[in-house]
């Protein structure tokens, strides 16, 4: 069963510095080819499972204007959903706006997830964001007021010169804001950025490190439970979309560059906006073997604080855990806990878990 969705708006306003998704500048003659290409796929592609998770990602879904925001809006009645679905959206602070927000409680979206990245007008200025922590404040209560209380904000840290000091103040300052749900992020520098092509290299490891103690220990103390490697969350409000990624479950991506998973394959769409317009969806696929989704569960599942609950991994795949790869191994080198209910990674592990998970890439 099939029963979460993610679908991709790669249009910007902006472009920032560090991003490497499919994205483009907004046009509005783009946007409105893109959104007829977009249904012809869900049409096509989408079964009618029961769908019990939605994810709009980009891109900026919120830089597109409310007529065309209404019209990606009405593609999700094509979807079947179960009542208590969890719907999330992405926005940037300069793009939302009262009527928008309006628009998504008309269609049902219950969770926001808005892109802070930093409240430090240095590092905003770094990255190439388009607002100032006064303008997130000012967003952030109107969701709030408007009836939303499921909000997440990125955090992205371990920019070039930040000090400690300065990360705490962005803590705080997100803190301060009071949602439910704070995702945080390394920055890496990826090719095709204007970061990449200014050649600035990531900071020192060690450093890096204690950045993400002081993270952990700041939003604990707050009362966050770090659930995922990069993510903290109030009880009963995890990212109930993210976690189907976690879990291995089955989901439809639909919009350029999207990547679905359903049973025994796994494929991601083009990035090319002629050929989407064509229909031609599909870039590259994987044909699963047992072996293959054995090693995507565990490498997925062990990003997962509480990582894999052994009972479960067992009425799901038919295999014991313990006996994979080199699990039973690795437990006896505590890099692997095992509790007698779940398997996970060893807490003072999670900064390097890299090098846990590459034990489950192939054999």
């Amino acid at each position: 069963m099939i029963n979460s969705v993610y679908i991709h708006i790669p249009f910007c306003t902006n472009i920032c510095n560090y991003c490497n998704f499919t994205k483009f500048y907004y046009q509005k003659k783009r946007v409105r080819e893109y959104l007829k290409a977009l249904e012809g796929e869900i049409t096509k592609r989408y079964q009618n499972d029961i769908i019990k998770t939605i994810y709009i990602g980009g891109g900026t879904p919120s830089s597109l204007d409310i007529e065309e925001l209404e019209t990606l809006l009405k593609l999700t009645k094509i979807f079947k959903f179960k009542e208590d679905f969890e719907f999330t959206i992405e926005v940037n602070p300069e793009s939302l706006t009262k009527e928008k927000i309006l628009l998504f409680k008309k269609y049902q979206v219950n969770r926001i997830s808005m892109g802070v990245e930093t409240t430090n007008v240095k590092y905003l200025k770094y990255l190439g964001r388009n607002h100032d922590f006064s303008l997130v404040k000012e967003k952030i209560k109107l969701l709030k007021d408007l009836g939303f209380t499921n909000i997440n904000v990125d955090l992205i840290y371990a920019l070039e010169e930040e000090t400690l000091e300065e990360l705490a103040t962005d803590i705080d300052n997100l803190l301060s804001l009071e949602v439910p749900h704070i995702s945080t992020y390394s920055l890496q520098i990826e090719e095709h950025t204007k970061l990449y092509i200014d050649k600035v290299k990531n900071i020192d490891e060690d450093l890096d490190f204690k950045m993400y103690e002081l993270i952990c220990q700041k939003l604990k103390k707050r009362g966050f439970e770090h659930y995922e490697i990069s993510n903290f969350a109030y009880p009963n409000f995890e990212a109930k979309h993210n976690l189907v990624y976690w879990n291995n479950d089955y989901y439809y991506g639909f919009g350029l560059s999207a990547a679905s998973y359903i049973p025994s394959l796994r494929f991601t769409n083009t990035s090319s906006f002629s050929k989407y317009l064509k229909g031609e969806y599909v870039n590259d696929q994987e044909e699963l073997t047992k072996k293959d989704i054995l090693s995507y569960a565990l490498i997925l599942g062990f990003r997962k604080i509480k990582g894999i609950n052994k009972k479960n991994f067992q009425e799901k795949y038919g295999v014991n855990i313990l006996d994979l790869y080199n699990v039973k191994d690795l437990i006896k080198e505590k890099k692997l806990i095992d509790d007698g209910s779940n398997i996970y990674v060893s807490y003072d592990k999670i900064y390097i878990e890299n090098d846990i998970l590459i034990n489950f890439v192939g054999e």
